[in-house]
Parts: C-alpha cells; structure tokens; sequence
C-alpha cells in the first residue's frame, strides 16, 4: 500500500478533507479534530480552498440522470464490512470512536498481551488493523519499527518516545523510518487508538528486548 498518504499528519489532515482516506483513518482524525482544536483551522481552511475550486469548475449535463439516481437510492446502507455503528454513544470516548467500536471506553474488554499492555483487537478495515492499546504507567514498550505504517491517536494519558511526547488527542505516525520505544508516563495509563497495515519488528539488544517483554 502506498503510505506517502498517511505519512505525515498533515497529509492526514488533507486526505480528511479530500473524503479519500480509509475509514479507519477518517474516524481516527474526526476524533482527533473532536478533542484537540489545533487543527481546526486548517481543516477549515482546506475545506474552503475545495469549495472555492468546486464552485469554479463549469457544470457538466449528467448522462442517464434517472438511471443514476436509480441506482444510488437503491444502493442499500452498504456491506457488512463496514466497522458497526452505536446508535446511543455514551462515556468520555469521542463520539466518532464510540459510534464505530459500539462501546465506552470503561467498558472495553480489554485482553493482556505482555505484563503492562493491554489490547482490543477489531476486524481488519479497508486493508488496516484496528485495535485500542492500554499501557501501563512507566511502562516501557519494547524498542521497534514498522513493516508497514502504524498511526496511534492518543486518547487518554500520554507516552513518550524519542520524537517527543504524545498526549491526549496527539496522532503519532510511525513507519519503517521510525525505530522508537514508547514510554508511557507515570501518571495515568496510555489509552490509544490504533490503525496499522502491518506488523512491527523488535530492534535494540535482545537483553533489553526480553527485559522491556517481561516488566510490567
């Protein structure tokens, strides 16, 4: 899969407005949008750059016009693919992730992969795998990189890596260029939301790998 996309967060941020990010993704930034403001403006700006272009381009006739609209009205509310929908979002999780996971974040059955990590695994969308991480506080997450890209919005506590700190509504975008090893903060868990096209490869000295493995 072609990552120049998701590489950066303003790439992300374009793709939102632009409507052709994949709906992981597109979820991921409407929740970042929801709980920081920092990119508001941009967002807005982008979205009236689009409609000045739109409003400029010369109408065009629409060929079989019944036939076409024939064919979106009956086009049904989509396949069973699609990541479900809650119809009464409740709790401090943004709505945007709520209506997609169909529960609060108090109540994620949450399942350990390591001592200190936990994880909420979804189905795969749209070629991505989507999950919800919680980490313990202090805890270190083993040194590694991507095989693909990783893109985590943080949505409770906070972690720390060698690119700075990520916090509550912070999107951290990891791909194979990036080699880190997430810390979370002492305070409070790292809660996130998690959207991956591949798998991560352990780097560093394997005494550190096994030792980062099995502290908690």
């Amino acid at each position: 899969m072609n990552h120049e996309n998701f590489a950066s967060l303003d790439g992300l941020i374009a793709g939102y407005v632009a409507g052709n990010l994949p709906r992981p993704l597109h979820a991921m930034v409407s929740a970042h949008l929801e709980l920081s403001e920092a990119n508001r403006p941009l967002v807005a700006a982008l979205e009236t750059v689009a409609g000045e272009t739109l409003a400029a381009i010369e109408p065009a006739p629409l060929s079989q016009r019944d036939a076409a609209l024939a064919k979106i009205f009956s086009s049904g509310d989509g396949d069973a693919s699609q990541i479900s929908f809650a119809k009464k979002p409740t709790g401090s999780m943004p709505r945007v992730l709520e209506n997609c996971i169909g529960m609060a974040l108090e109540d994620i059955p949450w399942r350990t992969k390591m001592p200190g990590f936990r994880e909420y695994e979804l189905d795969d969308v749209d070629g991505f795998h989507v999950s919800l991480f919680w980490i313990k506080p202090g805890r270190a997450i083993p040194a590694h990189t991507h095989e693909g890209v990783e893109i985590a919005l943080i949505l409770d506590g906070a972690f720390t890596d060698s690119r700075g700190r990520y916090g509550r509504g912070d999107i951290s975008v990891a791909d194979h260029s990036v080699d880190h090893r997430p810390i979370a903060e002492n305070d409070r868990p790292c809660i996130g939301f998690s959207v991956t096209d591949g798998p991560l490869r352990l780097t560093g000295p394997l005494h550190r790998r096994l030792a980062d493995i099995i502290s908690g």
